[in-house]
């Protein structure tokens, strides 16, 4: 009897132990998820963590001319400040993309602490691997090799996606706007809207002239030739911010040449918008020809 007793006890003592050294470590993962902080330069998937300061970070959000109808996409969104700086000073919708799951719930915590969690989210995610074609404006804080091998996803977006990037560059595909703040560098750049090929179209309100619009683009650079009726004009002043197109044609009749200014929005292979002729303003639409 007193052996069973002393059996009984050893056995309860045994699990007892070992609930009593399961609960600690339970609870130490649980408190060190909460009390988790990132030090600057610790390893991530494909960079080391270096936090934006503050002063850029908003920065870069009015480069971008953040309005509360963008849907902001941080890509590496690490501590989350960029996100919900977006949210709480723009009023935007936000959402952060990051690898680590620690940085997720620190940011997750964040956004709660700023009472900004509906407008401020966050993913555990790969960022070559997740969708974020739905961001008005994109973010990041990558290294050159990374932002060449997102740069094609990127020129995917739509035609007006303002992309701000902290530091680094895209190599040949020069930023609409670079600004410095306290030492450190941002790139804006606008997705633009692929236009180059060949444009036709006609207005009959300057004779019913027709038109034959020859483009070269290099990302926002555009350049090319133009003809009327068959016969060389001169093209110049060709500007293009997304899908917003300005250009004008000149064609010399005599010692006067003539000038139209073009201003158009693009819209796949068509382009449609207004003329200023000699005698008044007008419509016009262009249709891209197949490629050959």
């Amino acid at each position: 009897m007193h052996r069973y007793r002393l059996h009984a006890a050893t056995i309860l003592f045994a699990l007892l132990a070992s609930v009593s050294l399961a609960l600690p470590g339970a609870a130490y993962a649980q408190s060190t998820q909460k009390d988790y902080q990132p030090s600057v330069g610790q390893e991530g998937k494909d960079v080391i963590w270096v936090p934006t300061p503050q002063a850029l970070v908003e920065r870069m959000l009015q480069m971008a001319n953040t309005k509360p109808n963008d849907y902001v996409i941080d890509l590496g969104s690490g501590d989350g400040r960029t996100v919900i700086t977006a949210a709480k000073k723009f009023g935007a919708r936000a959402l952060g993309i990051e690898y680590n799951p620690d940085m997720v719930e620190l940011s997750r915590r964040n956004a709660e602490k700023e009472g900004i969690a509906g407008r401020a989210q966050f993913i555990r995610a790969d960022i070559f691997e997740t969708d974020f074609s739905e961001a008005t404006v994109l973010t990041l804080y990558l290294l050159p090799t990374l932002n060449l091998k997102l740069r094609p996803t990127i020129l995917k977006m739509k035609p007006g996606t303002r992309v701000v990037s902290h530091a680094f560059s895209m190599d040949d595909w020069q930023p609409d706007q670079t600004e410095n703040v306290q030492g450190r560098t941002a790139y804006m750049w606008i997705v633009p809207a692929p236009i180059e090929g060949t444009w036709r179209w006609n207005i009959s309100g300057s004779g019913a002239r027709e038109y034959e619009l020859m483009l070269r683009q290099h990302f926002q650079q555009v350049e090319g030739l133009v003809k009327l009726d068959g016969k060389t004009g001169q093209l110049r002043n060709v500007k293009l911010h997304g899908d917003y197109i300005t250009f004008s044609v000149y064609e010399f009749a005599g010692s006067n040449p003539i000038r139209r200014d073009f201003t158009g929005r693009v819209s796949g292979d068509t382009i449609e918008g207004t003329v200023k002729l000699p005698g008044g303003e007008a419509q016009w639409s262009a249709t891209r020809a197949p490629a050959n």
